[in-house]
């Protein structure tokens, strides 16, 4: 009796934290679900793919997948803290585009004298406790957070621990004119203190302008969620940034599908594509990009560079850390793509004839 009044108690307190905690975010009211209705991709209260996406989670499908995890793969993360630049920003921007990767899928973009942070997670680990999970493999980020200038707009591809953080959020939401997000994830800025006249909220093929930067919400293949029950509540998506110098594409997370090639015909040529690179494995496929179909999805976009993402930053699946960039590297090779590999914090200014391919990750070097 005493070990079962232990449980209880313990499954109570499980159960009170994830649904007090506001980490954990919002669901979307009833009056956004009852909107939602008649969306086309919104079905049975769920957001749905534009094609078949399944999801193998069954105990005979994972068997393996589990077998994999448990042999383990000493080259899952790097042995030491990885090599970054120290962000160096300019007091006041000029109207070249520069990009800056913090790794994994955040970004900051200088564009038309504005600042833009894409997927901002800046947190030790992509976990809703973050001393729990897979650590961030450089310690430390490129800057510290208090000291970046206003940010003009956040744009977030979806809800999930690694592309939106609680603490980063909490942290930066003072300093932040507008946020662009997928509908249903304006309710977890919400509860976490961003006042709904800072939010815009967009289905797919929506079309705004948010702090003067034309954007529209591009479909994805993937799903979403932060909690027990609330997976495909909210939207995901990717990005079109248009800007009067360059046009950016921001693929987020997504399987590979013809939705790039649709992204590509109406609203390329891009002349830089962010796309997802990493944290793939055949079981999950369909959400998530071999480096092949990311080449092959640059391709279909219409971009003239290719900057991977997804990569270098956290262990979420199984593969060497470096393989998803090496593999891209190769692809690229062979299809004549020109792609480029920053380091962590190092700034890329779009329009330049020659773009950073140093092979940083086979360094030795450590922080």
């Amino acid at each position: 009796m005493l070990v079962l009044g232990i449980l209880l108690i313990i499954i109570i307190a499980v159960f009170l934290f994830i649904m007090l905690h506001p980490v954990f975010g919002k669901k979307p009211s009833k009056q956004d679900t009852n909107e939602y209705g008649a969306i086309k991709h919104y079905n049975k209260g769920v957001f749905i793919n534009q094609i078949e996406t399944a999801m193998t989670t069954d105990l005979r499908s994972m068997l393996p997948v589990l077998r994999e995890f448990l042999k383990g793969n000493p080259h899952r993360q790097p042995k030491k803290a990885i090599p970054i630049n120290s962000l160096q920003l300019d007091e006041n921007i000029n109207l070249e585009t520069k990009v800056t990767w913090f790794g994994h899928s955040s970004l900051l973009i200088e564009l038309d004298g504005r600042r833009i942070l894409l997927d901002p997670m800046f947190g030790a680990a992509p976990s809703p406790i973050p001393w729990f999970g897979n650590k961030r493999y450089s310690k430390k980020l490129s800057f510290e957070i208090e000291e970046l200038p206003q940010i003009d707009l956040v744009v977030l591809s979806h809800d999930h621990y690694d592309h939106l953080d609680y603490g980063t959020i909490k942290q930066l939401k003072h300093k932040v004119k507008q946020f662009a997000v997928p509908l249903g994830v304006a309710g977890h800025l919400k509860r976490w203190g961003v006042e709904s006249e800072r939010i815009q909220e967009c289905n797919w093929w929506d079309e705004i302008q948010a702090s003067g930067i034309s954007l529209i919400c591009a479909p994805a293949r993937h799903f979403s969620g932060r909690s027990l029950n609330d997976r495909n509540s909210t939207l995901w998506c990717s990005w079109v940034i248009k800007g009067k110098q360059s046009n950016i594409y921001f693929s987020g997370d997504s399987g590979y599908g013809p939705h790039f090639k649709e992204i590509g015909d109406q609203c390329g040529p891009f002349d830089l594509s962010l796309m997802e690179c990493g944290q793939y494995h055949e079981k999950w496929a369909a959400i998530h990009m071999m480096p092949e179909e990311t080449v092959q999805a640059h391709i279909d976009v219409r971009g003239a560079v290719m900057i991977p993402i997804h990569w270098g930053a956290f262990t979420l699946s199984l593969h060497d850390w470096t393989d998803p960039v090496e593999r891209a590297v190769n692809a690229a090779t062979k299809l004549d793509v020109n792609i480029c590999t920053p380091q962590i914090g190092e700034t890329v200014i779009l329009g330049r004839e020659s773009f950073s391919s140093s092979k940083w990750w086979t360094e030795k070097t450590s922080i």
